[in-house]
């Protein structure tokens, strides 16, 4: 009889400490090198100390993450109960039927980037909750402001306004060099380099609204064009820099764009002498690229330890602790006040204000697999052709054109954004 009792009393503290202390399996494709796992570990179990939930973090590589998560979804036993993952994977396992609908989860006290929210959604179902992103923004040395054209204010830039465009940038590097006798504008376009990037996913959707469907656009050859008049005011060394860090430092350049993981030291070093700013504008609004993961719960999961595990990683603190120790950026406007002065808040400050402007033109880098080399390097041989070795622009891109949309064709890859939102 006491054994029966003793089994039982177990039983009930059991019981108490199964409703106390809820179980997250939190599945990631993220944070995955050892210094981001053993920050997100420590993390986690401040958490857990804190809720009285038990958060398990579980690394793996996107195709055994959809496996597991199709397997024990069509075995009616789901055990992962969250996910974190890039936005193109999750728009795959949504399309499988992987992924609850969260547009019912309201969160308290933070204010999601309009712009990341927008992509959350696939046929109005809310498939994640935006938790990091990465881009490439300009980068100003403050001496530059001196130098403004007519009608663009230091505010413009800052803020990335309608004023601040293509047009605006020539004609601020034109100054500058009238001015000065220096071309002071510069750019990665070095061997390894990411000027490819600014060509594949600012200028050109800026200018013809897409990264690939229009390479060969009327709008595309104006933007050659207008490419060719830029560089009278670039940096001839700007061919051999890999990055704009150090150029930026020796005042070699006082406006640069770059990837901000690039940026980054020369902001470190001087944060008085730079500010972090949006790229501008073109006619079809102000193209960049964003690398953005999201958090989600895979269907038939309950929704309410999971959801306070996101409220968690989504808090401006907690963005802003992931700012400075992994480096990915927060995708809630009120962990800016919650950003330390200095060079961390320089860099958020601009990377926010771009993502949260109203002319947006987001790109997702595609998904090419073999082919992705090719397709960069068709942009920069583009480039070459055009702009150094005075080629015209009409035809090179009538040549390249059919070649860039052969590769989504032989790949089967999926167009990317914004190229995917013309249909």
């Amino acid at each position: 009889m006491f054994m029966v009792r003793k089994w039982l009393l177990f039983m009930v503290i059991l019981a108490v400490v199964g409703v106390v202390f809820g179980k997250v399996n939190f599945a990631s494709t993220q944070m995955t090198p050892a210094a981001e796992r053993e920050f997100m570990l420590n993390k986690l179990a401040e958490f857990s100390k804190s809720s009285g939930i038990d958060v398990e973090f579980l690394n793996f590589e996107y195709p055994q993450l959809f496996s597991r998560l199709q397997a024990e979804i069509r075995a009616g036993r789901t055990t992962l109960n969250l996910v974190a993952d890039l936005q193109g994977n999750l728009y795959i396992m949504a399309s499988e039927g992987l992924l609850s609908d969260l547009k019912d989860l309201k969160f308290e006290g933070k204010t999601f980037i309009e712009t990341l929210e927008k992509f959350a959604y696939v046929n109005g179902e809310k498939i994640f909750v935006p938790w990091l992103q990465a881009t490439y923004v300009m980068a100003i040395n403050k001496k530059a402001f001196d130098y403004l054209p007519r009608g663009l204010s230091r505010d413009d830039v800052i803020k990335g306004t309608e004023k601040w465009t293509y047009e605006a940038l020539l004609e601020w590097a034109k100054n500058i060099y009238e001015k000065t006798g220096q071309p002071l504008l510069g750019f990665p376009i070095g061997p390894k380099g990411l000027w490819h990037r600014f060509l594949h996913g600012y200028i050109y959707p800026s200018f013809t609204g897409a990264q690939a469907l229009k390479f060969d656009s009327v709008r595309a050859v104006e933007m050659w064009n207008y490419l060719k008049e830029l560089f009278k005011y670039v940096h001839p060394a700007s061919s051999t820099w890999d990055g704009m860090a150090d150029p930026l430092l020796r005042e070699e350049v006082w406006i640069a764009w770059d990837h901000t993981a690039r940026l980054k030291p020369a902001i470190v070093e001087k944060p008085d002498a730079f500010v972090v700013v949006p790229v501008p504008r073109g006619p079809m609004g102000r193209g960049y690229i964003i690398v953005l993961v999201g958090l989600a719960i895979p269907k038939g999961a309950d929704f309410e330890e999971p959801a306070k595990v996101i409220d968690y990683l989504t808090s401006p603190e907690m963005q802003v602790e992931i700012l400075k120790n992994v480096g990915f950026f927060p995708v809630v406007q009120e962990a800016v006040g919650a950003v330390p002065e200095g060079a961390l808040k320089v860099l958020a400050e601009g990377v926010i204000n771009q993502s949260a402007t109203k002319d947006s033109v987001v790109s997702f880098i595609p998904s090419l697999g073999p082919k992705s080399g090719e397709f960069t390097e068709t942009y920069r041989m583009a480039f070459t052709r055009i702009v150094f070795q005075g080629e015209d622009p009409a035809k090179v891109v009538k040549e390249l054109g059919e070649r860039i949309r052969q590769m989504f064709k032989e790949t089967g890859a999926e167009l990317p954004e914004p190229d995917a939102s013309l249909f």
